[in-house]
């Protein structure tokens, strides 16, 4: 399973800069959660999504809590779009998501008995 698109990701919002995507339950746009989210980042390269990146310890912790989060940057609004353009290098029509969380990762399921020998 794909790491997800922090290490490849086209352009990073700082956690601050994007405050207009939270709650992302009060947005007028497409919000996509959970396994959604994971599909439809899965069928994109990484070049064309925004991560919400964190800048303190505090925000770090919130967005590793958050629920993995896809939102089409075409579903939003004229004036968010414009705002999150303000923060970015790169026109933000260039990119097909914001992506909020981490991908969840799977690892190996390891018993407790496996550590009696420790």
């Amino acid at each position: 399973m794909p790491k997800g698109h922090f290490e490849s990701a086209g352009a990073s919002i700082e956690y601050g800069a994007a405050g207009c995507l939270f709650p992302v339950g009060d947005l007028d746009a497409t919000v996509l959660q959970y396994r959604d989210a994971q599909l439809a980042l899965d069928d994109v390269d990484g070049s064309d999504v925004i991560v919400v990146a964190p800048t303190s310890l505090a925000t770090s912790y919130f967005l590793t809590q958050h629920a993995l989060t896809a939102i089409p940057v075409d579903s939003l609004s004229t004036a968010v779009q414009t705002r999150l353009a303000n923060e970015l290098d790169d026109p933000v029509d260039t990119f097909e998501f914001i992506q909020i969380g981490k991908w969840n990762s799977t690892s190996a399921n390891h018993s407790l008995a496996e550590f009696t020998d420790a």
